[in-house]
């Protein structure tokens, strides 16, 4: 029996394949998927921790067991050390990313709104921010000498820089049109910047303020190990001087945690203050 050209193309034709549901592209996956990658992503490592620590002939010095750590963290909650150096941390961070945060958004806005404000703050603003926060201590110190002071002005100045420039590119992005129709409609200056920009730009503001508060933990721990009595940075550094590595992985995986709890926190609030911005996602 003979086949009609058309028969014998469509055969020919290659088939498209759909992608996976792992694979697609720009789109959600189911939630059980996601709950099982999301376990994944944190039970791999750990049992592969465990299996180098217990199959392999590793120094504890190096390498030590989720046991052994488990045990230091104990120790080092029920001595109360563990909760004095975190405490202490969250202070520096808190005070120092709250103080940089509440200035950089208006400043930013600003800069991101009006063109004669950029051309006055970013060619300062820019060349700050290329130069490492770190560099500052010795100066700091020789300012503030060796209290909280210093420690907390390292924080502000390693995040104030960045999170007006990020706030400032985002309000950049405001369509004009959006602007525009805002004057037509009969709205002045300050109506449309705080009525029209600012609910338009908050989710990328808390968005930049989610990152540099990254930044704010990497540098409370280097301030942290010069001249500090208490933290995490100056525990993590006391650890490393004695050789108790369970010690440094506590810290380490202490300010990991902290550090992931404010992310979610930061995106709750996102979810919660800008439901718009959320259901675009």
């Amino acid at each position: 029996m003979t086949q009609s050209p058309e028969s014998i193309q469509s055969y020919l034709r290659p088939k498209t394949v759909r992608p996976t549901v792992f694979w697609r592209l720009a789109e959600d996956i189911p939630p059980r998927l996601n709950t099982a990658l999301v376990i994944a992503s944190i039970g791999i490592p750990l049992v592969l921790w465990w299996l180098v620590t217990t199959l392999g002939n590793v120094d504890p010095t190096f390498l030590p067991s989720p046991g052994q750590v488990i045990a230091a963290f104990g120790r080092l909650w029920l001595s109360g050390e563990l909760m004095q150096d975190t405490v202490a941390s969250l202070w520096r961070v808190g005070v120092g990313f709250l103080l940089a945060a509440l200035l950089s958004i208006p400043v930013g806005v600003l800069m991101g709104s009006f063109a004669s404000i950029r051309a006055l703050l970013e060619p300062l603003f820019g060349l700050v921010r290329y130069m490492p926060a770190p560099a500052f201590i010795p100066l700091l110190i020789l300012y503030l000498g060796i209290g909280e002071e210093p420690k907390v002005t390292l924080i502000f100045i390693g995040v104030f820089f960045f999170n007006s420039l990020m706030v400032m590119d985002t309000v950049k992005f405001v369509p004009k049109d959006l602007i525009e129709s805002t004057f037509i409609l009969g709205g002045n200056r300050i109506a449309t910047l705080f009525q029209v920009i600012f609910p338009y730009v908050l989710p990328g503001i808390l968005d930049a303020c989610r990152i540099n508060l990254a930044a704010a933990w990497q540098l409370v721990i280097v301030s942290e190990l010069i001249a500090a009595t208490e933290g995490l940075g100056r525990r993590i550094s006391v650890a490393g001087r004695f050789l108790k590595t369970d010690e440094i992985f506590v810290g380490l995986i202490v300010i990991g945690v902290i550090g992931l709890s404010f992310d979610l926190l930061f995106q709750y609030l996102l979810r919660v203050s800008c439901k718009w911005a959320s259901q675009k996602r």
